[in-house]
C-alpha cells in the first residue's frame, strides 16, 4: 500500500494566488504540495509557501513546461497533477491513487459539472473532438483530457512527453496509449474556479489555442 506521504501533488499555476490557499487546505493529509510557478505577478509563489506547500519556479511559460518541472522535482513514488485554481477537489485525489495502487498504470478524472456549474460551450466541444478521436484511434477509453491524474513519477518521466504547451495532457494519454498503459477514468465532480481567469475555457481564444495544440499533437 503507498501511502500519502509518498505522493506528490503537482499545482502549475499562472496568477492563482486567490485560489491557492482554499486548494491547499484541502489537500489529502501527509500527500505533499508542490506548486509550480510559471511566471506569475500575483504574489502566486509567497502565498503557497505561506501555506506550507513546496515551490519551485519554472519561467518557461506553458502548461505543458510548468507540469514537467513539477515531476522532475518530485521525489516521491507517486505524482498526481490538479489545477490550482479550486475546480477540482484535491480530496478527490485518494480515490485515483487507490486505482494506481490497485494496478493502473495511470488513473484520470472525468469532470462531473456539479448542479449549476457551467462548462462553456467551445471548451466542451474541444475535448469532446480529442477524446472521441483518442477513442478511435488510439483506443483509449478516455471522455476527458486528465485534468486531475495520479501515475508513477519514473514511469511518467520515462514516456518522454515533450510538448510544453497546453498539448501536454494530449501527447501524455497519447504516448500513454502507445505504451499499453492501463489507464483508468474516474468520474471526478468540476466546479467553479475561486479565483481568478482560466487561461483555456475561461475564453474564446485560450480554448480556440487550446484546440489547436491538441489537433497538432494528435494530427
Amino acid at each position: 500500500m503507498v501511502h500519502g506521504s509518498h505522493v506528490t501533488v503537482v499545482l502549475p499555476c499562472l496568477d492563482e494566488a486567490l485560489p491557492l490557499p482554499g486548494v491547499l487546505a484541502a489537500m489529502p493529509e501527509d500527500y505533499v504540495a508542490l506548486v509550480v510557478d510559471n511566471n506569475s505577478t500575483d504574489g502566486t509563489a509567497e502565498v503557497a509557501r505561506r501555506c506550507g506547500a513546496r515551490v519551485v519556479s519554472e519561467s518557461q511559460p506553458g502548461y505543458g513546461a510548468a507540469v514537467h518541472a513539477g515531476i522532475v522535482a518530485a521525489t516521491t513514488p507517486l505524482v498526481a497533477v490538479i489545477d490550482g485554481d479550486g475546480s477540482l477537489d484535491p480530496r478527490d485525489l485518494p480515490m485515483l491513487v487507490e486505482a494506481v495502487e490497485a494496478g493502473a498504470d495511470m488513473a484520470i478524472g472525468r469532470r462531473r459539472p456539479r448542479p449549476g456549474v457551467g462548462w462553456p460551450w467551445h471548451a466542451r466541444l474541444g475535448t469532446a473532438a480529442v477524446c472521441w478521436r483518442l477513442r478511435r484511434r488510439h483506443g483509449l477509453p478516455v471522455h476527458d483530457i486528465a485534468p486531475m491524474r495520479v501515475a508513477r513519477r519514473d514511469a511518467l518521466l520515462a514516456l518522454d512527453v515533450a510538448d510544453r504547451r497546453s498539448g501536454y495532457p494530449l501527447e501524455l494519454l497519447m504516448k500513454a496509449a502507445a505504451a499499453n498503459w492501463k489507464v483508468v477514468e474516474l468520474d471526478v465532480p468540476y466546479g467553479v474556479r475561486t479565483g481568478g481567469k482560466s487561461k483555456v475555457s475561461g475564453s474564446l481564444r485560450g480554448s480556440v489555442t487550446a484546440s489547436y495544440d491538441f489537433m497538432r499533437t494528435i494530427s
